[in-house]
């Protein structure tokens, strides 16, 4: 929607007279709004967006394009792309009807061309995006990308934008090794769980972190640390000498959040995880 005013001069006899200012109004015919399914992101997952336009005309568009930039922004002398177009899933409602395949005559930035909505009807362009290593990790950061729609008889290109934020959780793994690798029986082994938090918050005890594994051959005599502290058989883990069964209390192990820095080169966030060890040694 768009205000619009004029003003007529009149001129008579070398006098000039000017007229009222006429105010009028210009809808556009083609309006668009934008979504995207889930509003949080972790390195290397998809997002699907959704962009939904509305032609309220009451004659037929056809040749609309569609643009979607996806989020990219200056870095120095080039432009990063914090997503990337996922090939092949882009799919196309015309009314609550899917369509045959739109044509994407490119991928960054995406564009999807040859769009036709009859009079008084919608179109929905679904397609998945994936986060890139240019995609912030921060907690508070937001990834911002607009989408353009254009036809003919617009007098300006129509803009929607989504935002999505990157997700505010601990994000775990867990890697174990043994030492000595050979060892000779009724000698001293120790296992060692390394726990790492690629999230950007940190794993508390309301989090319930626990370590379980069953030991096989089975542990005697266990000395338990976490990250180079004693634990205590019974009031922060237990074991079952007949089984084998080791399990930590839930919410015993916090693993801090993990760090995000940005290359100064390229442009990509890099990830200094945040960990915490626990180490299990016993008689084999």
């Amino acid at each position: 929607m768009a205000i619009f005013t004029n003003q007529a001069t009149l001129t008579y006899n070398n006098v000039t007279t000017n007229s009222n200012v006429a105010t009028g109004e210009l809808l556009e015919v083609l309006s668009a709004t934008k979504t995207a399914v889930t509003p949080s992101y972790t390195p290397g997952s998809d997002i699907t967006y959704v962009i939904s336009i509305l032609n309220s005309g009451g004659t037929a568009l056809s040749g609309i394009n569609i643009s979607d930039d996806l989020g990219a922004f200056p870095f120095g002398a080039q432009n990063l792309s914090p997503l990337v177009y996922q090939a092949g899933s882009v799919r196309l409602f015309i009314n609550g009807i899917l369509q045959s395949t739109p044509t994407v005559t490119g991928e960054n930035p995406l564009t999807v061309t040859g769009i036709s909505i009859p009079a008084g009807g919608n179109a929905i362009l679904l397609y998945e995006a994936v986060a890139t290593e240019f995609a912030p990790l921060d907690i508070g950061a937001q990834l911002i990308n607009t989408a353009t729609v254009s036809f003919g008889g617009t007098a300006a290109p129509v803009q929607a934008t989504a935002s999505v934020s990157p997700a505010s959780a601990p994000n775990l793994t867990i890697t174990k090794t043994i030492s000595p690798a050979v060892v000779t029986e009724n000698s001293r082994v120790t296992y060692t769980f390394i726990i790492q938090n690629f999230g950007n918050t940190a794993a508390l005890g309301t989090d319930n972190v626990a370590v379980t594994d069953t030991f096989l051959p089975i542990l005697s005599d266990l000395t338990v640390q976490l990250d180079g502290a004693a634990l205590t058989a019974g009031s922060t883990y237990s074991y079952n000498q007949s089984t084998g069964l080791f399990a930590t209390v839930p919410g015993v192990i916090t693993v801090p959040a993990a760090s995000f820095t940005q290359n100064s080169t390229t442009g990509a966030w890099e990830i200094t995880p945040g960990a915490a060890t626990l180490t299990v040694t016993g008689t084999i």
